[in-house]
């Protein structure tokens, strides 16, 4: 990368980071997994970007959630909810730095909940306790980087191996074989209307729900020791998963909503998935996850075609908001999408076409700095 383009990348993730700092705040922040996404990234540049600069502002947000003995405000441990764990990450970060107790507790908390979450059939993390039996890939990201660190931090090898259990069973069950990517989720009990009868699996590939599962592959390797017997397994997963990736990415450099029906009229090319695919592709490319300098080269070519695709089309400078310097958004995000439920959700095509597309969502400002960050160390080399 030119130096002139790596100090626009530096403009454009410091103005997103200030974006994101006004949107979320300690008097607005919730724990959820959106909030953990974003501070995830805020924390994860803050050093190497910033020179520690957002540290404490992250710091002040996670104070608001955990509680002087270590309780989280907003927190359920008997909703058995995947999603509520990825918050818990960035409590690593701060409890290295700080020693803090409330931070152990916190984390010792989360992964309270896993030791009792409901499981599938095959060993499988029930999403949710609303949604029994059932596998999504989101939830992948949500609780596997997570444990794989406790694993690693506190001395437990069974909850490393049992992540690398729970990552080939979705491999084994969920892999979208025409296309090489995954569906969005499975009901082992095929019970739900949107399960296929044979196999569980829901009708379409989702691009965001892939997209967590390549950040989850590509986050938990951090953490899973080199002489595992599983790691080998997780790695190939991964460069299978990221080949299938760049086959799937359009000429914009971006990737569908709906990845398995490209040619259907009103499917559109999504932001979040595209930031994601383009963190992991990057991450996979620097850790040395390709096979061959030539993998790793095409794997670092699409992210940089996704990043310059995103500046290209997804960002809006609002110069009217009377922000100096001017606010930057993030457009072109899916709001949400999901299974069942009230009103109920079908996971057909029309489904999540029909979703809302949002600006500044964090679920796709997180990952576009993730994305940012990772271009940044891949321009030194």
């Amino acid at each position: 990368m030119n130096p002139d383009r790596t100090a626009v990348y530096l403009q454009i993730l410091a103005s997103a980071a200030a974006a994101a700092l006004a949107d979320c705040t300690p008097a607005s922040v919730k724990w959820n997994y959106e909030t953990g996404v974003l501070l995830h990234a805020l924390g994860e540049l803050s050093g190497p970007c910033f020179g520690g600069l957002l540290d404490a502002p992250v710091r002040r947000c996670i104070d608001a959630l955990i509680l002087p003995a270590g309780a989280i405000r907003g927190y359920s441990a008997e909703e058995f909810n995947l999603d509520q764990i990825n918050a818990g990450k960035e409590l690593f970060r701060l409890w290295k730095a700080s020693g803090r107790q409330a931070y152990e507790e916190a984390i010792r908390a989360l992964a309270g909940q896993l030791d009792r979450q409901p499981r599938t059939p095959s060993g499988s993390y029930w999403h949710k306790k609303i949604y029994p039996d059932q596998v999504w890939l989101d939830g992948l990201y949500m609780f596997g980087p997570f444990q794989a660190r406790c694993g690693a931090e506190f001395g437990q090898p069974e909850r490393i191996d049992d992540v690398c259990r729970q990552f080939l069973a979705v491999q084994s069950g969920m892999k979208h074989e025409a296309s090489g990517l995954y569906c969005h989720a499975r009901d082992e009990g095929r019970t739900s209307k949107w399960a296929h009868p044979q196999t569980g699996c829901s009708p379409h590939v989702w691009g965001r729900a892939v997209g967590w599962l390549g950040m989850a592959l590509v986050d938990a390797l951090d953490w899973i020791p080199s002489g595992h017997s599983q790691r080998a397994r997780i790695v190939g997963m991964l460069a299978e998963l990221l080949d299938a990736v760049v086959r799937a990415q359009r000429a914009s450099g971006l990737w569908l909503q709906v990845a398995d029906e490209p040619s259907r009229s009103g499917n559109y090319e999504e932001t979040s998935a595209s930031a994601m695919f383009a963190y992991a592709l990057y991450k996979g490319s620097r850790k040395g996850y390709a096979s061959g300098g030539a993998q790793a080269e095409r794997w670092k070519r699409a992210a940089d075609s996704a990043v310059e695709g995103i500046i290209a089309g997804r960002l809006r400078w609002d110069c009217d908001s009377g922000a100096r310097p001017p606010r930057l958004h993030l457009e072109g995000i899916c709001g949400v999408a999901g299974l069942g439920g009230t009103p109920y959700r079908d996971g057909s095509f029309e489904y999540y076409i029909r979703e809302p597309v949002v600006a500044d969502d964090f679920k796709g400002t997180g990952p576009f700095m993730l994305a940012l960050g990772e271009a940044l160390k891949a321009s030194r080399g």
